[in-house]
């Protein structure tokens, strides 16, 4: 034990303890150097407002900007951009960042996706035009027909065309559902008569 202690107060290990920290500083010194040329710290580069740009447009911009860009899947159609346009960026247009940095952007789609128009044939016209709006599909209009079943529909309508269940319209489209009015048809009415 007396040799350990001894060994600590001895000039080697002073020599040797002093040579350690120098390297030590010597190592932070550097490392901090390669960070702040690496990291080109304070140095920002402002993120463009590709709103409303077309993909062409935006891939040029970010180029310029010394950006990075990723698309996220495109998002739910907005008539209010142009078609394959940007609706959305993270981060925000304005914000601060280094060069290098990825930008994540929302792609309007060419159009509202397609929605299965569901079976509503034989169910209230309420119902009916609950379960539309739920899939995202509009009633522009209800007309009516001899058909026993009052406000039960009888027929569903897109664009003046009949359609069925089960086909593929796109959301938001107006449709127009075909009831009935709770009278008798007539072809039924004059077969009653008769008997």
């Amino acid at each position: 034990m007396r040799n350990f202690f001894n060994f600590l107060k001895s000039k080697v290990f002073l020599i040797q303890l002093g040579l350690a920290l120098l390297v030590l500083i010597l190592v932070i010194f550097l490392a901090l150097r390669w960070l702040n040329s690496t990291t080109n710290h304070n140095e920002f580069v402002e993120v463009p407002d590709f709103g409303k740009m077309s993909v062409p447009d935006m891939r040029k911009a970010v180029e310029e900007a010394h950006l990075r860009f990723e698309v996220l899947d495109s998002a739910n159609f907005n008539p209010d951009y142009p078609r394959f346009s940007i609706i959305e960026q993270n981060p925000p247009a304005g914000n601060k960042v280094k060069e290098n940095r990825k930008i994540y952007l929302t792609v309007n789609p060419s159009g509202y996706k397609q929605v299965t128009v569901p079976n509503i044939i034989q169910v209230t016209q309420r119902n009916a035009t609950s379960m539309l709006r739920a899939v995202g599909l509009d009633v522009q209009r209800t007309s009516y027909i001899d058909q026993l079943g009052k406000d039960m529909v009888y027929y569903i309508k897109y664009k003046g065309k009949q359609i069925k269940p089960g086909d593929k319209l796109a959301k938001t489209s107006k449709i127009e559902l075909v009831c009935g009015n709770g009278a008798i048809p007539d072809q039924a009415r004059v077969q009653a008569e008769s008997q």
